[in-house]
Formats: structure tokens, sequence, C-alpha cells
């Protein structure tokens, strides 16, 4: 069954505004509705189809059992994507997208093995014997490669899906996941190129109200094709 996707919330939340006219990506113009006031304006029709197709793809990735990988640093999606990752239990980046992340996973998780040995090692007490000023050393190291790695520990392989907030600031996590034949859903703005993304939703991406909606929607998605994968796990038992 289709997720529900109200046009009225896309209206009221200002999905519709893009940026001004003079800074468009003419690859959108088939999204585009018009002009208003210097601004361009998102046709929410194509913008409910698009979101539409993008909910449908994720859905049954996450029916497949594929890894998906939600990636959103700017300040009106960070606190969104962390919730939605946390309550579907994939995979996230909300602080900033490390360059390599995808083309040089191996060194990445190298980064992920410290952490985690870290974390082990300051909650078994194997810190103890360090001075006040090492272990102080310590627990920022580990502050700090929670913030950029956090999200991540969980990912043991390149993710098969990446799911995008704006992928013109993400452009290098773009170049990334083409590079790495990832499958990718992207919030594209007026300013982006959406020939870049399989599965392009065009709408305002500064809009914290449209962003938040969206991800809850995308959040839905994930949850509805993982219940697909429990059943059929208690079927082959």
């Amino acid at each position: 069954m289709p997720i529900k996707i109200s046009l009225e919330e896309l209206l009221d939340a200002g999905a519709h505004f893009g940026h001004q006219s003079r800074r468009w990506n003419p690859k959108m113009a088939q999204y585009i509705y018009g002009v208003q006031e210097g601004v361009h304006v998102f046709d929410l029709v194509k913008t409910k189809e698009a979101l539409e197709a993008a909910l449908e793809a994720i859905k049954n990735a996450a029916a497949s059992g594929k890894i998906i990988l939600l990636l959103g640093t700017k300040k009106q999606a960070r606190q969104k994507v962390i919730e939605v990752g946390q309550e579907t239990g994939i995979p996230y980046v909300s602080e900033r997208w490390l360059g390599g992340t995808l083309t040089n996973f191996d060194q990445m998780k190298i980064s992920l093995s410290k952490l985690a040995e870290m974390k082990t090692k300051i909650a078994s007490g194997d810190y103890d014997k360090f001075t006040k000023k090492e272990r102080l050393l310590i627990e920022r190291e580990i502050t700090r490669l929670e913030r950029f790695f956090g999200g991540i520990t969980s990912l043991e392989k390149i993710p098969d899906m990446m799911i995008i907030v704006d992928t013109h600031k993400e452009d290098g996590a773009v170049r990334e996941a083409r590079r790495s034949k990832v499958e990718i859903v992207g919030i594209v703005d007026s300013n982006s190129d959406p020939t870049l993304v399989d599965y392009p939703i065009p709408m305002n991406d500064d809009a914290s109200k449209a962003v938040e909606y969206v991800l809850g929607l995308i959040k839905e998605a994930i949850l509805e094709g993982k219940k697909k994968v429990k059943k059929v796990i208690k079927k082959e038992e």
C-alpha cells in the first residue's frame, strides 16, 4: 500500500519555493511551475509523483534487506536525520560528509574499528592506569570520532542506497555514490542537477518543515519495508 503524501502539507511547509530564478539549473525545468517575485516555484503535483517513486524505491530496498545510508548535514535536517537513523536502525551522517567514506571505505573501517576499540577500553577501565590528562585526551578523541562516525558504526560495507538531503550541498557524496554504483535518492532544489540522482525529489531543501515532513515519510517507508523483512523471516522459521 502506497504511503500517503499530502499536497496540502507540502504546500503549507513551503516545499514549492525554489531558489531565485537566476540561480537555477536548467535541468530542473521539468519540475518548475513558474516564477513568483523572482523565485522559482515547483509544480507540487510533479513533486508528489517523484516522491511517491522515491518512497516506493526506499520501501523496496528496505524490504530486500539492502543497506540504506541517510545523509543530511544542514541545520534544517540534522536533528530529523538523527531521529530517522535511530528509529529505523539505518546508518546515517548528520555532522559532515568525510571524503572517502565510500571510495576509501577500507580506511573508513579502520576509523570505525578504532572508535569501537576505544569505547570498549574506556568502559572496561583499561584506561584507568593513564594519567587524568591522558584520559581527558582519549575522551575528547572518542567524542570527536563519535561526532563524525557515530551514525555509521553499524556500516559493514558500502551501502546499496543513499538518501541525500540537498544534493547540491552534498555534491562530494553524490559523486562518491555514483562512482561506487550506489543508488541515490536525493532532495533536489532548483539549483541542483536531477540527472545525477536515480530518484530525485524536487522541492525546497531549505525549509525545515518541508524537509522534516519528507524525512518523516522516508522513515515510514523504511519501517514499512523492514516489517516485510520480519514477516519473511518468521515464515522461514
